[in-house]
């Protein structure tokens, strides 16, 4: 099945970034969130990324407009599915709305349809298990920002068919993106292992064993890494890291999952990152 049109479930960081990419090869879009401004929001994100292109000269301006045109925005769940060849959800990390979510398209979509999570860990067995297409179900898990970073990890569930992770690899591939397959485990390939560094460097932290400067200038300048744990937890969210952790450490019940109490004490009192201005650094000054 040739997949010409995709239905993009949140208009978040993540959506909003999938889309952008799907429209940029010349796919139809659907960008659903739940209300118009998170839409907007979406829309505006995508407009910015793509002038940076224009301004890099990587693409031109009239690739650009037609990339935008390619997109449209609602907030009806059944409009958004409807005529999709496939459905990407990007909704918040959190089990129960997604099966809540698939459970509900399943009934609405034609058999040939193919849903997949952009989860950087839940289930993909366990969300598909709230369908009847368990086959036709696959982790598509993207990397932020998402028209910039190359990876998509490719999440095999226990009843994932060959013929889907087939269909995912060319559509990744059709998206630029370079895939690799992994199996369904708690993590996945990166989240549980980046997870593991950027806990530990809270760990770190909370021990007084080096400021978070310090601790980011170490494994940036001794590691070659782009970004420090700690700012790439502040990227991510402190509350996203947080359920992360929870997820691996309930499910592996391994000591070195175990979440930091200053990591849960920031997202108690909603410093959560770049998102909110506040993390392990203050974002607030910064545009």
């Amino acid at each position: 099945m040739a997949i010409s049109k995709v239905a993009v479930l949140g208009a978040g960081i993540m959506g909003a970034g999938i889309a952008q990419v799907a429209a940029q090869v010349g796919l139809e879009v659907k960008l659903r969130d739940v209300d118009q401004r998170f839409i907007d929001n979406g829309m505006n994100a995508i407009k910015q990324s793509l002038g940076r292109l224009v301004k890099k000269e990587r693409i031109d301006q009239a690739a650009a407009d037609a990339a935008v045109a390619r997109i449209k925005g609602v907030t009806d769940l059944t409009e958004a599915v409807t005529g999709a060849d496939i459905v990407i959800e990007a909704i918040p990390e959190n089990l129960a709305l997604k099966q809540e979510t698939f459970s509900f398209i399943d009934k609405i979509c034609p058999d040939h349809v193919l849903f997949a999570s952009n989860t950087s860990g839940l289930s993909i067995t366990l969300m598909a298990s709230a369908t009847g297409r368990g086959d036709r179900f696959v982790g598509m898990h993207f990397f932020n920002p998402v028209p910039m970073m190359q990876l998509v990890e490719i999440v095999r569930g226990f009843l994932t068919s060959e013929s889907t992770i087939e269909q995912i690899r060319s559509l990744a591939a059709k998206m630029g993106k370079t895939p690799i397959l992994v199996n369904d485990t708690p993590g996945f390939a990166t989240t549980r292992l980046i997870g593991v560094l950027e806990n530990e460097a809270v760990h770190a932290l909370a021990e007084g064993i080096a400021s978070a400067e310090d601790i980011d200038r170490a494994m940036k300048l001794g590691m070659n890494h782009p970004m420090g744990p700690l700012e790439l937890a502040d990227l991510v969210g402190l509350d996203t890291l947080l359920s992360c952790m929870e997820n691996l450490y309930r499910e592996y019940g391994d000591p070195k999952y175990r979440p930091p109490f200053l990591l849960r004490q920031m997202v108690r009192a909603g410093r959560l990152g770049r998102k909110t201005g506040r993390g392990f650094y203050d974002y607030s000054g910064k545009q």
